[in-house]
């Protein structure tokens, strides 16, 4: 999966809303990837426009766009269960520590869980999985950048920016029906 983190400025963007069985996705794409994928009835949903907004000096038009396609396409295989990787290229953007954190959010395999404290640590952060969090709350690419395979160190799931149920079906979705296990 491609990632960049070069100002969004640059281009057009075009949204529009992906069909998931966990509801509506808004989506946000640009020539040089993805730039926003979230669930339409996430109430940080606003806050990360504005954020987007900021970053690029303007908002996005709707419109048809090939990553938003590619989009589309590799969550319909996701969930079907034909697709455990993604291949739609990124934009992230994001501070030093919230590009660190979602660098080792991809690479958490599918159908295993690591927690916040082992993030934490593998980042030279230790004791920072208060962080840790607030920068998975700050993932603008849902289900795409896992953030719904962390969970807490004792094995317990933890919120989640689409809902406790949403993480609940995820999980169980990649685990098919095994015992979760957690990953160090």
């Amino acid at each position: 999966m491609a990632t960049t983190h070069a100002p969004l400025s640059s281009g057009t963007l075009c949204s529009g809303y992906i069909t998931t069985p966990l509801g509506q996705m808004f989506a946000i794409a640009g020539d040089r990837g993805l730039v926003l994928c979230e669930y339409a009835d996430r109430p940080m949903l606003p806050t990360q426009l504005r954020r987007i907004e900021a970053i690029c000096g303007t908002m996005p038009s709707p419109g048809d766009h090939d990553v938003l396609v590619q989009t589309q396409r590799e969550l319909d295989e996701y969930f079907a269960g034909r697709r455990e990787t993604f291949t739609i290229p990124l934009v992230l953007d994001g501070t030093d520590f919230q590009m660190r954190v979602w660098r080792q959010l991809l690479e958490i395999p599918f159908g295993t869980t690591t927690s916040y404290d082992a993030i934490a640590t593998r980042i030279r952060r230790p004791g920072g999985a208060r962080a840790v969090g607030r920068a998975n709350g700050d993932n603008r690419l849902a289900i795409i950048v896992p953030c719904h395979r962390v969970i807490n160190s004792n094995g317990t799931m933890s919120g989640y920016g689409g809902g406790k149920p949403r993480k609940r079906w995820l999980l169980d979705h990649e685990q098919r029906g095994t015992q979760l296990t957690l990953t160090v």
